[in-house]
């Protein structure tokens, strides 16, 4: 006679009431208790059910086995920040602004500059971008452009970026203890330096890493290149299991300085300057103690479909012949636009309900009342302790205090960094968040926005939220100077 389901359930039911008595035994005795007291013929019965439905217990046993073991393979691994290092270069290669013009003009009264029926009106126009720059008086300059004549050669191209990549990494490794040989992931970005062999080539011959590491280069991708970086080493990450990533962001100044008379290209000469970081990820879970933060999401939008997103920023020759970036006036216009994608796609990820709630109606207030309102821009305070915007020029970070309504504060890091080492192009976020770390402001559960602009057109973001009160690192590259900051800034 088939066994009554009833049976079955006045088993369980009586072992459910129980439950308080056996929290206090080992499973195993404590149901060997309490069944002694059900009757033989219960007892038979929930034998025969089981005996009869063996089969079915058994395939949906492995089925639930099977789906948690998968479950655990495929979820996506945290992604733990260990630590990072910011380059301070030498204190020879400081260049004050005053140093900067009186070099600029020899080298242009020498004939090897430009026009010299055009040199007091582009030399005017130098010395006012530097003055609006939000750069201060000791900034790097590279070694070959302190020389007169200027060096913009191969050998010095490659001396700079070498001791800034080299000096970054040698750092980190001090400071964590990693060896060079549990490194299976390396990303390294820089724009528009890209020399044969490749930059990660000359990392995995300085310290011999091992030879299935997964390497990848990246060039062309402008100032926001640092952020895309860290999201290709989070998706090797997800691939394979416990292992670390390096990721190096710099860029070249030497070869870049711009030797001709356009005005929209002598602007990168006034902004960029020598900087660069390194950072180490892991995906394994013991890191977790010791790592500084962990990564929360990666945004990343590209509008370079866009024929003015594509032309706002480019590298070409001028009208004599001399290679130069070009910055265009739809940059302004440009940059606007692919902020707002990235903002509406990270804002759904971050933001608390009461302030999706706001965007969503007034979103729809839009559509169908009044076409002409503003669109609601949420508070990402509510979201974020902390920002590090890309350090690019101060209009750039003008442009966004004012758009994302933050205070002094929240762009005080951004100011600084631009005052300090000037624009360092895709490392510029991690000076950033190493002087919210050297002002002791990184407490246990902040959460960082980094966010930056680059050519193409691209706006990218990451989020990392602190698994503990962050303490700067050793040779942060704030310690020598952090007494003098934050300064006041002419405006």
């Amino acid at each position: 006679m088939y066994p009554p389901l009833n049976n079955v359930k006045i088993f369980f039911n009586y072992l459910m009431n129980h439950r308080l008595k056996l929290s206090f035994l080992p499973l195993s005795v404590a149901i060997a208790m309490q069944t002694s007291r059900l009757s033989t013929q219960n007892l038979h019965s929930l034998y025969l059910y089981i005996q009869k439905n063996s089969t079915s217990l058994t395939i949906f046993s492995i089925s639930l086995i099977l789906v948690w073991t998968l479950y655990i393979l495929n979820r996506p691994k945290t992604v733990y920040l260990v630590d990072f290092s910011c380059y301070l270069p030498p204190s020879h290669l400081k260049a004050s602004v005053k140093k900067i013009m009186h070099h600029v003009r020899v080298v242009r009264e020498s004939g090897k500059w430009g026009k010299s029926d055009e040199n007091d009106y582009l030399m005017d126009f130098v010395t006012k971008i530097l003055e609006r720059s939000g750069l201060g008086q000791e900034t790097y300059v590279p070694e070959g452009l302190h020389c007169l004549p200027i060096e913009q050669t191969m050998v010095g191209s490659r001396k700079e970026t070498e001791e800034v990549i080299l000096g970054a990494v040698d750092n980190l490794f001090r400071n964590t203890g990693i060896s060079p040989n549990d490194i299976g992931i390396l990303v390294v970005n820089s724009s528009t330096f890209n020399p044969t062999p490749s930059l990660t080539t000359i990392i995995v011959n300085k310290y011999k890493l091992r030879e299935n590491i997964k390497s990848l280069n990246l060039g062309g991708m402008g100032c926001s290149a640092g952020v895309i970086a860290i999201d290709v080493a989070k998706s090797l990450l997800q691939v394979h299991r416990n292992t670390y990533a390096l990721v190096v962001s710099t860029e070249n100044i030497t070869q870049n300085l711009y030797l001709g008379n356009n005005k929209s290209m002598l602007v990168t000469n006034c902004l960029f300057r020598v900087g660069g970081a390194a950072v180490l990820l892991s995906n394994i879970s013991k890191d977790q103690k010791r790592a500084k933060y962990k990564l929360v999401h990666t945004v990343r939008v590209h509008t370079g479909s866009d024929d003015r997103s594509f032309g706002c920023a480019t590298q070409e020759e001028d009208e004599d012949g001399v290679v130069g970036v070009t910055l265009s006036k739809d940059l302004p216009m440009v940059a606007a636009r692919t902020l707002k994608i990235n903002i509406a796609t990270l804002g759904p990820l971050v933001l608390p309900i009461s302030e999706k709630l706001l965007f969503f109606v007034t979103f729809l207030r839009k559509k169908f009342l009044n076409p002409k309102m503003k669109h609601y821009m949420p508070d990402f305070k509510l979201a974020f302790e902390h920002f590090c915007i890309h350090a690019g020029g101060r209009a750039l970070i003008d442009e966004l205090e004012k758009n994302l309504h933050l205070s002094p504060l929240h762009v005080e890091a951004s100011r600084m960094t631009l005052h300090r080492f000037g624009n360092t192009s895709s490392s510029s976020i991690w000076y950033e968040l190493a002087y919210t770390e050297a002002k002791g402001r990184m407490k246990k559960g902040d959460r960082t926005w980094q966010i930056a602009l680059g050519s193409g057109f691209k706006c990218n973001s990451c989020v990392w939220v602190a698994l503990r009160n962050v303490k700067a690192s050793a040779n942060n590259p704030w310690e020598d100077c952090l007494n003098k900051y934050p300064v006041e800034i002419d405006i």
